[in-house]
């Protein structure tokens, strides 16, 4: 028999929470629903709430839609989603994170707050694509230039004023690296300006995680494919412990991973349904 324990700090963060509660009451109400993108960057909980009624749609299909209600997930939205809900009569149940909506907010105010004689740069360090990026992206009239890695600092001119900003789940570790490279290479002409904007909760679960992955034998990560938090925290966790794998479903478990181990945890990211990682527990215990 396993000793098998469940890490506490893993699951949703509060604005994903949030979210599934405000969906889970609108479709109580037995009113159609549909969600502007997956709700949550994990297909079982995604499956789950389908069943419930809840209607995926994409942003082609939403500017089709009239006369309907949408729920905005957690990673907030550009400006102009909002403009096609006000056209359409759609109404808007607002999902987006507290934490997200500020930082939308303070790079809007940077922008609107340029300066005509000086050409300054709004920088985005996050995943081009992303949900929650697109959002940010468009409160800048899609002016703002994303980096993924310290790599594409290139595409940045060091010569002009720049001012630095952070998808909220990003890493902490690689942003300071972006900073500290654009203070030590950034025109004595120009000014630097710097905004940590990554979410502490998110945050704060790399250090936990890291203790959690060398407490353990074997570590079981429970994750969708898409989630950007997830593939930060499944590295994190494989750095310490070789012997960690990924799952999406408890239909990816190999019992020949658990070979010679006394004690196994599971943990997940910030998209990860508890009743997920309890579900993928059961499993394994039923097949000792």
């Amino acid at each position: 028999m396993y000793n098998i324990e469940i890490d506490s700090e893993s699951g949703f963060c509060f604005g994903v929470t949030t979210a599934i509660k405000k969906a889970e009451e609108e479709l109580a109400k037995g009113t159609p629903l549909y969600c502007l993108g997956d709700i949550v960057h994990n297909g079982q909980e995604c499956e789950r709430l389908k069943k419930l009624g809840l209607i995926t749609i994409n942003h082609e299909e939403y500017a089709k839609l009239k006369n309907v209600k949408v729920l905005l997930r957690a990673h907030g939205e550009p400006p102009e989603t909002y403009r096609i809900a006000a056209e359409n009569n759609i109404e808007i149940i607002d999902a987006t994170c507290p934490v997200v909506l500020r930082l939308q907010k303070r790079i809007k105010q940077e922008y609107i707050s340029k300066e005509p004689e000086r050409e300054k740069q709004i920088v985005i360090y996050g995943k081009n694509g992303h949900a929650e990026v697109l959002g940010l992206v468009g409160q800048t009239n899609g002016e703002a230039i994303v980096i993924e890695k310290i790599e594409e600092v290139d595409k940045i001119d060091l010569s002009r004023d720049v001012r630095l900003y952070s998808q909220t789940t990003k890493s902490l570790d690689e942003f300071r690296n972006i900073v500290s490279y654009i203070e030590q290479n950034i025109s004595k002409s120009a000014t630097f300006q710097y905004f940590d904007t990554i979410c502490r909760q998110v945050a704060n679960r790399m250090p936990n995680i890291r203790k959690f992955a060398a407490s353990h034998d074997v570590i079981l990560f429970v994750c969708g494919q898409k989630s950007s938090n997830g593939k930060i925290l499944f590295h994190e966790c494989k750095e310490i412990n070789n012997r960690t794998y990924q799952v999406d479903k408890p239909e990816d478990i190999d019992m020949e991973w658990f070979r010679n181990a006394k004690s196994i945890g599971i943990c997940g990211a910030t998209s990860t349904p508890k009743w997920l990682m309890d579900k993928c527990k059961n499993v394994i215990l039923e097949s000792c």
